[in-house]
């Protein structure tokens, strides 16, 4: 095992403000730019602050903590409550700020169709059927990828349940929020077994990060 903490960051848009906040409570150098992540460099590590940071895809973070190939993780709440692997989530980072919704056309839909089922596209096929089940509410999900925006507006399916900051996406698209399932920041996860093992280390990070955090979760626009 390194004597090193492994760190698995997020790519994309939680990049920057992770980095940002790792800088904050000391684990890369105050004075420099942001380190140079891309294909042909994921791995980044700085033995001085006794961290190693791998970037990779947002969805896979919770799994290489879970299994022990990154011993801490950032990763969205969204994440967490669609994969529910077992992973130590000791703290709110207060960064990425986003809410899960359901939303629909905006007005009347010609392509609304004839059916007792719901239909509903999304890319959270876990979290969306645990919330209409709670509500007694029959579904059919529609697992997409990508573009689930334009779900309802060729037909495809009634609703979607997406992650919304400022809600301009569902705008632009002629949606409207209809229901919020839950609210999304980037979270702290810790494997268990290195909880224990490194448990000096994870601890101090976790007081770290802790007083370095924004003081309310801040918002940034995910669609």
């Amino acid at each position: 095992m390194s004597d090193l903490v492994t760190i698995a960051l997020s790519k994309g848009k939680l990049l920057e403000p992770t980095l940002t906040l790792f800088r904050k409570a000391g684990y890369l150098d105050a004075n420099s730019s942001s380190p140079s992540f891309d294909d042909r460099r994921m791995v980044l590590e700085v033995p001085e602050s006794g961290v190693s940071f791998l970037v990779i895809r947002a969805t896979d973070v919770p799994t290489y903590v879970e299994y022990g190939a990154a011993d801490v993780g950032v990763a969205g709440k969204d994440s967490l409550l669609e994969q529910q692997l077992d992973v130590y989530e000791p703290l709110d980072l207060r960064i990425g700020w986003c809410r899960i919704c359901v939303a629909a056309v905006d007005g009347p839909n010609p392509r609304t169709r004839l059916s007792s089922k719901l239909r509903v596209a999304t890319k959270y096929p876990n979290i969306t059927e645990r919330y209409f089940n709670q509500r007694g509410t029959p579904v059919e999900i529609i697992k997409l990828y990508g573009s689930i925006e334009l779900a309802p507006l060729v037909g495809l399916a009634d609703r979607i349940v997406d992650l919304v900051s400022t809600g301009r996406t569902l705008k632009a698209h002629h949606l409207r929020e209809t229901e919020r399932i839950a609210e999304s920041t980037a979270r702290l996860i810790v494997n268990r077994s290195s909880l224990k093992m490194k448990h000096q280390m994870i601890a101090t990070m976790i007081n770290r990060l802790r007083a370095s955090r924004p003081a309310v979760a801040g918002h940034q626009d995910v669609s």
